[in-house]
């Protein structure tokens, strides 16, 4: 079975969830309380937009999430192509007691990738514990790489990320965000995660006669 394959078993699985999560909650949703639509109006949403807002809300909340672990799994699948060793594995948290462990997304000799699709976080917070992690890594041996396949469009989301390549950095690890993360799963794997994932996109799109 090619790479390619590989990635579309594993979005028809993703889509075929997500379809399965979504219809189940909009499903639900017809026997939801609604009186909160007397504020939608008062602030100018009529009961219709009301519930199409809601409804949309709800399947963002799911699309993100599965779009996110999807093309986490995609990009493992990526490094297992070439690494067959590459795995997520847990690290003990030399940093503090809260969490007791860390989990990295997959480990690729002996560097620590983190893989996210997206992160829009504008939570300071999220510095503190991102570095926490980070020095964990450190001193489990690894090189911490992030890899990041969308950037934030948010001053202050963007500022959260800035500030993350920095810790990166810092401890001798690499931040790879936007076209750098795609170009940094090709060199390291081979394959073209993105052009797999255009031409399956493509694909769909034919098939739906948009």
């Amino acid at each position: 079975m090619t790479i390619k394959d590989k990635i579309k078993n594993l979005a028809n699985k993703y889509a075929a969830e997500l379809k399965v999560r979504v219809e189940a909650r909009v499903q639900e949703m017809k026997a939801d309380d609604t009186s909160h639509y007397l504020i939608y109006r008062v602030l100018g949403i009529t009961d219709q937009e009301g519930q199409l807002i809601d409804v949309y809300q709800n399947k963002g909340r799911f699309l993100y999430k599965y779009a996110g672990s999807f093309l986490e799994d995609a990009t493992k699948l990526c490094f297992k192509e070439k690494f067959p060793d590459s795995q997520s594995r847990r690290i003990p948290n030399t940093e503090g007691i809260k969490p007791k462990t860390f989990e990295i997304d997959c480990v690729v000799q002996n560097d620590a990738l983190e893989i996210k699709w997206k992160d829009a976080t504008t939570d300071g917070d999220h510095i503190t514990k991102e570095y926490t992690r980070l020095k964990a890594v450190k001193n489990a041996g690894y090189v911490p790489i992030r890899v990041m396949f969308y950037y934030p469009n948010r001053n202050q989301a963007i500022r959260i990320q800035e500030t993350l390549k920095t810790l990166y950095e810092g401890l001798d690890g690499k931040y790879y965000f936007a076209e750098s993360a795609w170009d940094f799963v090709k060199e390291r794997t081979g394959v073209d995660l993105k052009a797999i994932l255009e031409e399956l996109a493509r694909e769909n799109t034919n098939a739906n006669g948009n």
